[in-house]
């Protein structure tokens, strides 16, 4: 594909619109509405998120994760490895800018917040809800480190498989657990015709959110 088809590729969205007066007050509310909407969608991974973070010297990174809940409707959880790229960064500083994708209903939510750890039950409880091969994998994967080969990684986990033999589940790794966004800017984007797209965003007041509509 040459660049110019690149350039020419583009699709017209024309599906909703998006206007204040159907809004919820609450941010992380109306979030929950569109990601109920997008679960009754049956579209492809709704949970997915783009998480982006910086580290200590400001460079940023950014990959996909899911989300894993809405804790007292007041922030985004999902797990991970604290060791991990994105661990350290966090650990480094602690922000970091979530977004979601549904093209299916031509929507987009973008997410900035400061982030905790999860407390340490929340993140037990879900580790032993997890099948038994991913909290295997927990344990044996040394997360963004670097590997001799994918041998190396199936014979740490085969090692794994035989310290906990008998033991369902596995106890939660102390280097693995989940971190909650607590937001403070969330916009709603909703695509509309000729670019001139619908953007909602909120911003954390206190106890409350303003709303306000941005040009697109």
């Amino acid at each position: 594909m040459t660049d110019q088809q690149l350039a020419d590729l583009r699709q017209t969205y024309a599906q909703r619109t998006l206007s204040e007066a159907d809004v919820q007050a609450d941010a992380v509310l109306q979030f929950r509405q569109w990601l109920d909407e997008a679960l009754s969608a049956h579209l492809d991974e709704p949970t997915a998120m783009t998480i982006s973070t910086v580290d200590a010297a400001g460079h940023p990174s950014a990959r996909v994760v899911l989300l894993k809940g809405l804790p007292d409707d007041a922030g985004f959880l999902f797990y991970t490895n604290y060791d991990s790229r994105k661990g350290q960064d966090l650990a480094a500083r602690p922000v970091a800018a979530l977004t979601f994708f549904w093209p299916g209903l031509e929507r987009q939510v973008r997410v900035e917040g400061r982030v905790e750890k999860a407390p340490a039950a929340l993140s037990d409880a879900y580790f032993q809800s997890r099948p038994r091969s991913s909290q295997v994998g927990a344990w044996a994967s040394p997360q963004s480190q670097a590997i001799g080969s994918r041998e190396e990684l199936e014979a740490q986990e085969r090692q794994v498989e035989q310290r906990f033999a008998g033991q369902d589940p596995l106890p939660r790794p102390e280097h693995w657990g989940g971190f909650i966004v607590r937001p403070h800017r969330v916009e709603f984007w909703q695509g509309r015709p000729s670019r001139l797209h619908d953007r909602i965003v909120y911003e954390r007041q206190g106890e409350s959110w303003t709303l306000a509509r941005l040009a697109p």
